[in-house]
């Protein structure tokens, strides 16, 4: 997340991002304004998964016809593939800088399960096109990246010699209080805040931050301990989620909350860096910064419990020990939830809770009865499970507000659309009354139903993940349902939008874990396990280039990664925030990469913590998938 208006003074205007095609062209001198373009995953498929490449052209043409084949890097054809079309998206043109109707075609070559090099050739009357090359093998995603993606947490690490110093004794906002808050990671690639979370004051925007960090590196190692300790990455991810659990610690105040932030307006203005929450595109400090489960409390609590059971597996710590862990997470839990979640609601900006309390604090509820086994934590989530089921409307997709609201509000997410399902899954696992492991199992199947047809409710040749929203504009929200591509501009933040890749790795874990649940089951349902499967792979897929950009978010990954603009840091394994909607829409309609020429191009160009995050899980469960 990169923020606004004061950010770099005297910041040297950066060249405008120049895009280039992940393809090779042989064409015909007369033939030179057609374009196609073969745009792939330049990373790596599953062995056993879905794989498909799109084509995109210019010029309307039978490619249904053409000849593409799959060659391995010994120059060997493997596989003759067949192009179907895809139709077009009009209110992509931009994407692809030209002026005439682009077209798409679909090939698939879910077939081959041999490992190996690849790339997609493609000859027609026009012209012989070649794919980037990419990787195909068993768990080749998580083994590929795993690495990269721990040096990025680690390389983020908020312990340069001045923050450390300056953290260490820290001023809370109006008070004269000072606590230590050393360590946790840099929020983004421009910036050294550390958050639980933000935008509390917009209240269906929190984002889960940097706790939930800890516990997506716990959670990943813990499910696929034997990949870890294969690619050698064993005591560097143990490490690493003691690094944030000591953080954790740090920022638990002695009442029982967790403090959300620390901030110093962007390093703009000479501010003072304060533990502090903060309101709106001038990070204006407000004294709210007490967190509730909301605001990144419950995905502490989650991470703490796991690290302490972590410690306990492990005979490791960080600083403190898994005992210490363990208490700070059930106080904190206690302090939020008792008497009804008083302390909780006193908490949320506008004194009620939503949906993101129900979901954070049920992963928090799940993992305080694993390391407890107290009937106290299987109760409170037993009660914020039902609390997400009740917030499941007909059509499939969550409530955020109050349940018998007359304005019912979206829940839609840039950063963690998929976190409903995660929780339900996880506490799925803990629930021994079959009733109820039923109603959680069918909101996941109902939910995830409704994601696939509003993908496929309108031209959508990418399989990108569409949303369904209401916009807020002049202080008011839309009674209009509609659904699109990207999130709206027209939010409760009134100026926070950007790339969504940690939204489409939270979904993509989410149909996986869906489609594991179906496996279990072995009957028929809404929604097949080979169509969550796909959809999985087909975020992946966007965020590791095959999107209308030709762009890899991943840095060090594929042909094309974004190019930072002048005095943005960015780290191996990082992911930049994404692709949008166009600037200029309210509702997010249109797409958009790069269009700024200085800092402003944060929203699509800068790294951030929740996208490598979620990719991770995403790719542990791809790894370990059944």
């Amino acid at each position: 997340m990169k923020l606004p208006t004061q950010y770099v003074k005297g910041i040297i205007a950066a060249m405008l991002l120049m895009l280039t095609a992940c393809t090779t062209t042989e064409s015909t001198t007369h033939e030179k304004s057609k374009s196609l373009n073969i745009h792939v995953n330049q990373v790596a498929y599953e062995l056993t998964g879905p794989k498909q490449a799109i084509v995109s052209t210019n010029y309307k043409v039978d490619l249904t016809r053409a000849n593409v084949q799959l060659i391995s890097d010994k120059d060997i054809a493997i596989l003759q593939g067949k192009l179907v079309e895809l139709g077009q998206v009009a209110q992509w043109q931009k994407a692809h800088k030209s002026s005439d109707p682009i077209f798409y075609y679909g090939v698939e070559f879910t077939e081959l399960q041999s490992a190996g090099s690849y790339v997609v050739k493609l000859s027609d009357q026009h012209t012989q096109q070649t794919s980037a090359k990419f990787t195909v093998g068993k768990q080749a995603l998580f083994k590929l990246t795993a690495k990269a993606l721990l040096t990025y947490f680690n390389g983020s690490r908020n312990d340069e010699q001045y923050n450390w110093q300056e953290d260490q004794h820290i001023r809370i906002f109006d008070t004269q209080r000072y606590v230590d808050v050393r360590g946790g990671w840099n929020d983004a690639g421009g910036d050294t805040g550390k958050y639980l979370s933000h935008l509390s004051y917009a209240n269906y925007m929190n984002p889960q931050q940097l706790a939930h960090v800890g516990w997506a590196l716990a959670y990943s190692y813990q499910r696929a301990p034997h990949l870890f300790k294969e690619l050698a990455l064993e005591k560097q991810v143990i490490e690493e989620v003691f690094w944030g659990a000591d953080y954790l610690h740090r920022t638990l105040d002695e009442q029982g909350y967790f403090y959300m932030t620390v901030f110093d307006q962007w390093n703009t203005n000479n501010a003072e860096r304060v533990v502090t929450a903060y309101v709106g595109a001038d990070g204006i400090y407000s004294e709210n910064y007490q967190s509730a489960f909301r605001q990144g409390a419950g995905s502490a609590i989650a991470a703490l419990a796991r690290a302490a059971m972590l410690a306990k597996t492990t005979a490791q710590q960080g600083e403190y020990s898994g005992d210490v862990y363990l208490a700070d997470a059930e106080k904190a839990f206690k302090h939020l939830q008792s008497n009804n979640a008083e302390n909780n609601k006193a908490y949320a900006d506008d004194g009620e809770e939503n949906i993101i309390d129900d979901y954070t604090a049920l992963l928090a509820a799940t993992e305080l009865y694993k390391a407890t086994q107290s009937k106290y934590y299987l109760n409170a989530a037993r009660e914020r499970a039902n609390n997400l089921a009740q917030r499941l409307s007909p059509e499939g997709w969550f409530i955020s507000n109050n349940i018998n609201s007359e304005n019912l509000r979206p829940f839609y997410h840039a950063a963690e659309a998929g976190f409903p399902i995660l929780a339900l899954s996880q506490y799925i696992a803990i629930e021994d009354n079959p009733e109820k492991v039923k109603q959680s199992q069918a909101v996941m199947q109902k939910h995830m139903a409704y994601q696939l047809a509003i993908n496929n409710q309108v031209s959508n040749p990418f399989n990108y993940a569409r949303q369904t929203f209401k916009t807020y504009e002049q202080g008011k929200l839309s009674t209009q349902l509609q659904t699109g591509f990207f999130i709206p501009h027209a939010n409760e933040t009134e100026y926070w939008w950007q790339g969504e890749s940690a939204r489409l790795s939270s979904l993509a874990m989410a149909a996986i874990l869906t489609g594991k649940m179906n496996a279990v089951n072995g009957k028929k349902h809404l929604v097949t396990q080979l169509e969550l499967a796909k959809f999985a792979q087909n975020q992946m897929d966007w965020t590791l280039g095959r999107n209308p950009y030709d762009l890899s978010m991943l840095n060090g990954f594929g042909v094309n990664n974004p190019i930072p603009y002048d005095g943005l840091s960015m780290v191996y394994g990082g992911i930049s925030n994404g692709i949008t909607g166009a600037k200029t829409s309210p509702s997010g309609q249109g797409i958009e990469f790069g269009p700024e020429k200085d800092w402003q191009n944060w929203r699509w160009v800068e790294q951030w913590l929740p996208h490598s995050t979620w990719f991770l899980l995403a790719a542990t469960e791809m790894a370990v998938a059944k």
